[in-house]
């Protein structure tokens, strides 16, 4: 008997009970692979894309939330300190009561100068800048440090906020800060 005889002569032992559930398994795996195309792969791609999508905007425009921040710019020129602020409303709904002022105070604690702006009231989503939001210091010397107060004070619709900060400066001719309470979900 050759050994193409032998080979054929040898059974192949009954399948366990693990192997014949892993060729079920696979038998299922590869029938349900079947049925995946690739349109079906990309329609089901771009109505996750969607579902996120509106799950973003829901977030950014229907959940109230309050974020204001003040940008500042100190500058020193010549023989003159500047200083500039806009008011950020990036929160969802609108603020009323807007009051900030910004003081210029020298390094003996005295008040130098003072600028006040108040507005009724800033849409959501929306900055505001100008001549009001400005104040121009002559006379004051640029080697000495000062200090810069921003006391933001607004109504959401909700509470009233109240922020207060201190900036230092003078170290350098021009240093940017940007005054951001903490997000608040409302």
């Amino acid at each position: 008997m050759g050994l193409l005889e032998r080979i054929r002569q040898v059974e192949e032992p009954d399948e366990t009970l693990e192997e014949r559930t892993a060729h079920d398994a696979l038998d299922l795996l590869e029938e349900k692979l079947s049925h995946i195309s690739p349109y079906r792969v990309i329609f089901a791609s771009l109505t996750a894309l969607l579902v996120l999508s509106a799950s973003l905007v829901a977030v950014v425009w229907l959940v109230p939330y309050d974020r204001v921040s003040v940008d500042v710019v100190y500058k020193q020129g010549g023989s003159s300190h500047i200083i500039l602020a806009e008011i950020n409303n990036q929160g969802s709904r609108s603020i009323e009561s807007v009051s900030l002022d910004l003081i210029f105070i020298d390094s003996e604690g005295m008040e130098i100068q003072r600028t006040h702006f108040e507005s009724d009231r800033i849409s959501a989503h929306k900055s505001l800048a100008g001549d009001e939001l400005e104040m121009i210091v002559n006379g004051e010397s640029v080697w000495e440090n000062y200090t810069i107060d921003i006391i933001l004070t607004y109504d959401n619709y909700r509470k009233s906020v109240y922020e207060k900060n201190t900036m230092d400066v003078g170290d350098w001719t021009l240093e940017l800060f940007t005054v951001r309470p903490p997000l608040q979900i409302l």
